[in-house]
């Protein structure tokens, strides 16, 4: 696969950033927080549409059942995220970086405001592994809208920083997406490869709780979620392997 396939949805992430930090500037401290409100309605809608399509690759994996290991990994997976606090975690480390950066100007504040929001949460690591994966990069198009039109609120407020971040988002998600197309060249068809498509279906169940969380229905812990993702890979060669160790044992 083509690298560039591998990395297209960061790619217009940047892109994304860029335009919307330029229009955060060219409107700063004339922006309206309803129309970002509403704005923020309509990616809620449509991310809810694709996490339910994403996860109907479960139902393509029937030996095992995808819709069986799905539902066990998310369970051990929450389990363990909350045993581990990581939503607590990672909302503490944007606390820190805030607090050790408030002081030293907007310009500063800004960018890890923003790279703290665009880099950390699973629709940035499903969607920079689907990406390289597969080269589907519908989930980082998806985070890309998000990213635009939070780039424009983040730069109306801090300022030019914003900017800054699109460093940032290009070369974690990009990293992210070339080691995940390494590991796609050990596996077989990536569109049709179970271990992928799990990850994909389990993935798709997790952005369906992000959109519900942007409706504002309900807050969901979808960052506790995230160990789901390898456990789901886990389960399924184990549950592949266990038959054949039976069979083979005296």
């Amino acid at each position: 696969m083509n690298p560039l396939d591998q990395v297209s949805g960061t790619i217009w992430n940047v892109v994304a950033v860029v335009l919307g930090t330029s229009l955060g500037l060219a409107v700063r401290g004339r922006l309206d927080a309803r129309f970002t409100a509403v704005l923020m309605q309509a990616v809620g809608l449509v991310t809810i549409f694709i996490g339910i399509e994403n996860a109907g690759d479960l139902s393509a994996v029937r030996s095992p059942p995808g819709l069986i290991l799905g539902l066990v990994a998310l369970a051990i997976g929450a389990v363990l995220g909350e045993w581990l606090r990581l939503e607590d975690r990672l909302d503490a480390v944007g606390a820190a970086l805030q607090r050790r950066v408030r002081g030293h100007g907007r310009f500063t504040e800004g960018f890890v405001a923003a790279s703290l929001l665009f880099c950390v949460g699973p629709l940035t690591i499903v969607g920079s592994l689907q990406n390289g994966l597969t080269g589907d990069d519908a989930f980082l198009l998806l985070k890309s809208t998000l990213d635009g039109i939070s780039s424009i609120a983040l730069a109306a407020t801090f300022g030019v920083g914003v900017m800054a971040s699109a460093l940032v988002v290009l070369l974690y998600q990009g990293a992210l997406s070339l080691g995940a197309g390494a590991i796609a060249g050990h596996l077989g068809d990536p569109a049709t490869d179970p271990r992928v498509l799990l990850v994909n279906g389990v993935g798709g169940l997790m952005i369906v709780g992000l959109g519900i969380t942007l409706l504002e229905l309900r807050r969901m812990s979808v960052a506790s979620m995230l160990p789901a993702l390898v456990i789901v890979v886990i389960l399924y060669e184990l549950v592949t392997r266990a038959p054949l160790a039976l069979l083979g044992s005296p």
